[in-house]
């Protein structure tokens, strides 16, 4: 590992080199403070009756949108480095289709009523741990043991996305009907009764990994200028990707059981940083997509509450924007 370092250290060593990078700072500020006047005026706008309680209420769920955000546009920019390619996003990996298939399971077996009434805590730690062991048995599996090319990681990924849909699809069609309203409303992410204990404890983790993956954007810098000029450059390509996956799984699987799957975020805030900075360097990247993360969230659940009335969730908002954004990143791929 003595020398991963070299190459990015010659990219941009000298602030004069890159005379692109007062504009990427400045851009990257912009949505900084977008990010925080977002979160200001949810946690302000139409406050009514018991100010404290009311305004502690939204704090929580400021603070959710935060880690979930972050940790959603952290793993997709990541995500997107190691497999080469701008429309994909950890969740084709089957972390939503295992998340909801562990939640048709509970009320296939045990009712809606274990569900509803089951430790939040108890609830978290069974989701993600699931969601982290599967992962983690895929990846040793195929990119460890038999030395699969990445790609053969991602579909196989998609292949057991597709069975565990299938599986709860199977299983919803089964339990009875008013078990399976309650059901629904667990398929779509919410930040109304996430638990104080697991939000910390996700902020904790999610600090803890984000201090890791620092260390890695230099390397990742040169990773995403593609496995050969990674390799000729001397960074040991195989060990970044693996290093790399290990946090977007466990990124994924924490924010995933905090507040539920969001589909289409991570491709939609990726690509808008990469658009809005003009550049692939991760130490810019990242922050700008976790600042147009929270704008989003903050934002979507302002116009949810305030304009809709709370009519639809905010996942729906977002999968619909995303849903659009995505195919208009397929358009212009396909006519390059």
């Amino acid at each position: 590992m003595t020398t991963t370092t070299a190459a990015p250290s010659t990219a941009g060593a000298h602030p004069t080199a890159d005379p692109g990078r007062p504009r990427r700072r400045r851009v990257t500020l912009v949505l900084g403070l977008l990010a925080l006047g977002t979160l200001v005026a949810f946690c302000t706008v139409g406050l009514t009756g018991n100010l404290e309680y009311a305004l502690g209420l939204r704090l929580r769920k400021a603070a959710a949108m935060v880690v979930v955000g972050v940790a959603i546009a952290y793993s997709s920019v990541l995500f997107q480095t190691v497999t080469h390619n701008r429309i994909l996003t950890p969740g084709i990996m089957g972390f939503d289709a295992l998340y909801m298939l562990i939640q048709t399971l509970i009320v296939f077996f045990a009712g809606a009523m274990t569900l509803t009434g089951a430790d939040p805590r108890l609830l978290f730690v069974v989701q993600a741990g699931a969601m982290i062991a599967f992962a983690l048995a895929l990846h040793r599996w195929l990119f460890d043991r038999h030395s699969r090319d990445l790609y053969v990681l991602v579909l196989v990924g998609v292949i057991f996305g597709t069975l565990f849909a299938s599986m709860s699809s199977l299983a919803a069609r089964l339990i009875n009907p008013n078990d399976f309203v309650t059901l629904q409303d667990s398929f779509f992410a919410g930040f109304n009764s996430v638990d104080d204990q697991l939000l910390w404890a996700s902020a904790v983790l999610l600090a803890a990994l984000g201090g890791v993956g620092v260390r890695l954007f230099p390397r990742l810098d040169v990773v995403a200028l593609g496995r050969d000029t990674a390799v000729g450059l001397g960074v040991d390509h195989r060990r970044v990707v693996h290093r790399s996956l290990m946090l977007v799984a466990v990124l994924v699987s924490v924010s995933t059981a905090l507040v539920g799957p969001i589909t289409f975020l991570g491709v939609l805030v990726a690509n808008l940083a990469r658009q809005l900075t003009g550049t692939f360097r991760h130490a810019t990247v990242v922050p700008a997509a976790a600042a147009v993360s929270v704008i989003t969230l903050a934002g979507g659940q302002l116009l949810l509450e305030q304009v809709f009335d709370m009519d639809t969730v905010l996942s729906v908002i977002i999968n619909f924007v995303g849903g659009i954004y995505f195919i208009a990143l397929l358009v212009r791929e396909s006519t390059r």
